[in-house]
């Protein structure tokens, strides 16, 4: 069975659309120069309407504000930590049991050899998050809509369970998960209409097309 997380969450709409299409997954960006961008006070409310089976996850970028991390949690009854920065595995490793939650750790990926840096953080985090690598210079480490090559993951010895991000939408996730063997997938850009203004048919769209996998 492949599940999906819709990241990127920030309204009742488009929330009620991930619920409704089967999510298992749905995120909230806490990251100021993100297009998604969301305070405690959206994510409380968000969170407040998301029935327990679907799982919140917030994203951070490079946050070393355990207070901030902390209060998002606890705002927003966090399910998921995702680092989607720079953030060292002993600074992963800090998080996950000051927050006291699962924590995913993002990835990024252009080659093969980006994958090894996976293996540092086995003891640090739950679960990898393959997305991928941005452009140099770029402002934001994931949500750009960009793909790697999903042949790189072939055969490679995963050291935690992982999901599939980067560059995802309804008409290529069949394929991406035919390559890869992901069994949960992540999208954010490819589902909306523009950056940060997701689409309720093209949430829906996705999501029937991984439940047809």
């Amino acid at each position: 069975m492949v599940t999906a997380k819709i990241c990127g969450i920030s309204t009742a709409e488009t929330l009620d659309a991930a619920i409704a299409g089967g999510a298992s997954h749905v995120g909230f960006v806490f990251f100021p120069k993100s297009p998604r961008n969301v305070s405690f006070e959206q994510a409380k409310a968000l969170a407040a309407r998301t029935p327990s089976h679907v799982k919140t996850v917030g994203l951070f970028v490079d946050n070393e504000d355990d207070r901030f991390v902390d209060e998002a949690v606890h705002w927003a009854e966090l399910d998921v930590l995702q680092l989607h920065g720079n953030e060292s595995p002993a600074r992963t490793a800090h998080l996950r049991r000051f927050a006291g939650v699962e924590l995913w750790k993002a990835v990024p990926v252009r080659t093969r050899a980006d994958l090894t840096v996976a293996a540092s953080y086995r003891d640090a985090a739950d679960r990898i998050v393959y997305d991928a690598k941005p452009p140099v210079g770029a402002d934001l480490p994931g949500g750009n809509g960009l793909r790697f090559d999903w042949k790189l993951l072939d055969g490679f010895a995963h050291p935690l369970p992982w999901v599939l991000s980067g560059g995802l939408d309804a008409a290529n996730v069949a394929d991406a998960v035919g390559i890869t063997g992901a069994r949960l997938v992540d999208v954010s850009s490819g589902v909306e209409d523009r950056p940060g203004v997701k689409s309720v048919d093209k949430i829906a769209a996705f999501l029937q097309s991984v439940a047809r996998l």
